[in-house]
């Protein structure tokens, strides 16, 4: 990977027109002795470069992590490498054939680059990597192949967060251990307090979306977010940490309101430091499982023909011969739940 910051305004990229950047560019961020870039300045160019390069690695480490083996650019050989620009004057961001594009965010009043925004940046390199494990489609495929590729960029960019000791600890504090609950984890690409691109924790099923790419993505995000926090609450009940079993519920957000929730997490979840350290691991076992079951249900598909049903079934698969195979009746059940199974 490499990072180019455009002298003058850059157009994104787009077909026939794809990397090299051939133009000027500013001075790239330096390392300090010690081979880091913490020394760099907040709100310089140099610090937005830094930072988005750092996102996009961190991002392919976990990916890999859970795949056990590198994953390549799909775009090899053409390109050996990803070029990554920091910032574009663009109300959007994308990634593609060679190339990372993060434009800014004017909501709060003043351009704010979404290359500070790790959801953003996540969500973007998740693409890329579901590329470079399940390859590019070669013609055009099912219309839920696309919805599956948002909905999996989010959930990575989700998993990508629970990897941060702060993230988690902020999380945990202030829900008591209660994911179902709004909170940061929920808001995908949160931009401010009150605005974020979507939410994962909701009740929609297949009949509740229509054929727009992004709307018929929200139930496969919403399964892959249930079985995260059923894992995690199951995992909260047999560690005694928690009186609710969701294995006792069909529906959790139907069935009890958020004063029944509250209540019976209440009973059991403090937020002193000794339980909130027992939480997180929970948690990130959790994220853990579900990482590595959909990461490794790619192997399993093929772009041609991917639709919701096969992706699932592929992640029931994954779970069957995996670490979360006692999890595979959940895994079923939320899909069932959501009219993807």
């Amino acid at each position: 990977m490499y990072v180019i910051d455009p002298m003058v305004d850059k157009q994104p990229y787009q077909f026939p027109y794809l990397p090299p950047y051939a133009g000027a560019s500013k001075p790239p961020a330096v390392a300090g002795p010690d081979g880091h870039f913490d020394h760099i300045q907040i709100g310089t160019p140099e610090f937005e470069a830094a930072h988005v390069y750092a996102c996009v690695r961190r991002t392919l480490d976990i990916c890999e992590s859970y795949l056990g083996r590198d994953i390549p650019w799909f775009f090899e050989p053409t390109y050996g490498r990803l070029e990554i620009v920091p910032r574009l004057r663009w109300d959007n961001a994308q990634s593609g054939y060679g190339f990372l594009e993060m434009g800014e965010d004017e909501s709060r009043g003043e351009p704010h680059p979404f290359a500070l925004n790790f959801d953003a940046v996540a969500h973007e390199v998740g693409h890329l990597i579901i590329f470079g494990v399940m390859g590019a489609p070669q013609f055009d495929p099912p219309h839920e192949y696309f919805a599956y590729h948002e909905a999996a960029a989010d959930f990575i960019a989700l998993i990508g967060l629970l990897h941060f000791d702060t993230a988690l600890d902020l999380l945990l504090r202030r829900t008591r251990g209660n994911l179902l609950i709004t909170n940061e984890l929920d808001r995908f690409g949160e931009l401010c307090d009150e605005k974020q691109v979507r939410l994962f924790s909701h009740s929609l099923r297949m009949r509740d979306v229509c054929a727009e790419v992004h709307d018929l993505s929200k139930p496969f995000a919403g399964a892959l977010f249930d079985v995260l926090v059923e894992i995690y609450q199951v995992l909260l009940f047999e560690r005694g940490l928690s009186d609710l079993d969701p294995r006792d519920f069909r529906d959790l957000r139907s069935e009890l309101s958020d004063e029944e929730m509250e209540e019976l997490f209440s009973a059991s979840l403090g937020v002193n430091d000794d339980r909130v350290f027992a939480l997180k691991s929970a948690l990130e076992e959790a994220r853990d499982f579900v990482g590595e079951i959909l990461v490794r249900s790619w192997d399993e598909l093929e772009p041609q023909t991917l639709d919701y049903r096969g992706a699932a079934e592929a992640m029931i698969q994954a779970a069957e011969t995996g670490r979360a195979n006692r999890f595979v009746h959940s895994i079923a059940d939320n899909f069932t739940w959501r009219e993807i199974l």
